[in-house]
């Protein structure tokens, strides 16, 4: 074997090494069978050396060198994101920086109840964690109509009560109180279709005024077939100048949870009460499911004008006062 072969040979032998080297740092994990399982926060502005370095040294990786020669490699340097990760060491490399680049972050969940009013999801992001509430309140108080179209209607005085969507939510660790807000706007742009825009618009009526009404109809009745009756009556209501009085607007004022509103209750003067004043409240009293916006949109006509709940669940309607006041005698007692 001339001395060029062995050149050769030698070269061959030294790539075969390096390419076997390289897939077995880059494609096997450090520990295989009885892994190390970490929770990792990646910090915003964490270069990928601090990372490859950290991960070393908590046992995750083999080597921190072919951790960051893989990132360039890939064509993911400056790529990894922020947040928390569950890693193990017995992930390769390439699997991990993957999760990295992909944003694969350990992720909770919220739930945001039907009906519930803006304080009430104030108390609950607060507690879950995930808002501050100084921050909750100056978040729903801007003005975002700029960013969702169905806000262009709603009065500049009136914060975001109404649109803040029920619904469950994933979020991610390190995600702001803004962006978990405007998740639900997201979804309530979602929820409020086209097709049920353009049949608001067909009535001529605006979706503030439908979310006003749908807000009320979520604290009054339960089922999608009382609904959309008591969104007639309110209809009919509103459609004679009669004031709306809903108990539950009363209840909004004053925070509490009373079936009826106290009489005195209902002198307060406030935009809000339905009792006082005639038409719609300022704004809306609680953040409506989509049956009760639909309700409000698709409502079921009659002559009734008056209904109440009794202690079992089920709604009275009635036509006129007098049978509305027998109705109270007889389920009320």
């Amino acid at each position: 074997m001339n001395k060029i072969s062995k050149i050769f040979y030698g070269l061959l032998f030294v790539i075969f090494f390096a390419v076997i080297l390289f897939w077995y740092e880059i494609y096997i994990p450090n520990d295989l069978f009885t892994g190390k399982i970490i929770n990792y926060k990646a910090e915003r502005g964490l270069g990928d050396d601090e990372i490859a370095v950290e991960l070393q040294k908590q046992d995750i990786i083999k080597s921190n060198l072919f951790f960051r020669f893989y990132v360039i490699f890939s064509g993911n340097h400056g790529k990894i994101q922020a947040g928390n990760y569950v890693l193990g060491s017995n992930m390769s490399v390439a699997q991990i920086v993957e999760k990295f680049v992909l944003g694969d972050v350990i992720k909770d969940e919220i739930t945001i109840i039907e009906g519930w009013n803006l304080n009430d999801i104030q108390n609950y992001l607060f507690e879950k964690k995930v808002c501050n509430k100084e921050d909750f309140l100056e978040i729903v108080a801007r003005d975002f109509s700029n960013e969702f179209i169905f806000l262009e209607d709603k009065p500049k005085n009136v914060d975001l009560e109404g649109y803040i969507f029920p619904d469950t939510y994933e979020i991610l660790t390190g995600e702001s109180c803004e962006q978990i807000i405007k998740k639900t706007l997201v979804n309530f742009g979602k929820k409020l279709d086209y097709k049920l825009q353009e049949e608001i618009i067909k009535q001529k009526r605006n979706i503030f005024d439908v979310v006003v009404l749908a807000s009320i109809i979520e604290k009054e009745v339960i089922t999608i077939e009382d609904k959309k009756i008591v969104a007639g009556i309110l209809n009919n209501r509103l459609e004679s100048g009669m004031p709306l009085q809903v108990d539950s607007t009363i209840n909004y004022i004053t925070g509490k949870n009373h079936p009826g509103a106290l009489i005195i209750d209902t002198k307060i003067d406030s935009p809000y009460n339905t009792y006082k004043y005639a038409g719609l409240p300022l704004g809306p009293i609680s953040n409506p499911g989509l049956d009760s916006i639909k309700a409000v949109i698709y409502p079921t006509e009659s002559n009734y004008f008056y209904y109440l709940s009794t202690k079992d669940g089920k709604t009275i309607f009635s036509k006129t006062l007098d049978e509305h006041n027998i109705a109270r005698a007889k389920y009320l007692r």
